[in-house]
C-alpha cells in the first residue's frame, strides 16, 4: 500500500513538473542554437544565419575552413531537442 502511495504521489510530482515548462517552440529552439552559436569560440566571428522549422536547423553562410563547418553543424547537434541539421554553409574561396 504505502509503495503505491509513494508511486502515485512521484508521478503526481513529475506531472507538475512537466506541465511548468513552456512548450518547444522553433523560436526557443533558435534562441538555443545562436547562444551556441555564439558561446562557441571557434565560431563566434563566423556569421551563420540559422533557420528553425519544425525543429530541424539549417545553417547558411560563409566560413573559413571546412573544420568550421563540420564544427558548426555538430555543436547545433548538441543543442537539445534539435531533430534534424541541414548544413548549407560553404567555405570562403
Amino acid at each position: 500500500m504505502r509503495a503505491v502511495f509513494l508511486l502515485l504521489l512521484l508521478s503526481l510530482v513529475a506531472a507538475a513538473v512537466w506541465a511548468d515548462k513552456p512548450p518547444l517552440t522553433d523560436d526557443i529552439l533558435y534562441d538555443r542554437v545562436i547562444r551556441k552559436l555564439a558561446n562557441d569560440p571557434a565560431l563566434k566571428t563566423t556569421t551563420i544565419e540559422v533557420v528553425v522549422k519544425d525543429r530541424v536547423v539549417t545553417l547558411r553562410g560563409m566560413v573559413d575552413s571546412d573544420k568550421l563547418r563540420q564544427r558548426a553543424e555538430r555543436v547545433v547537434h548538441k543543442v537539445g531537442d534539435v531533430k534534424k541539421v541541414v548544413n548549407e554553409l560553404r567555405i570562403r574561396p
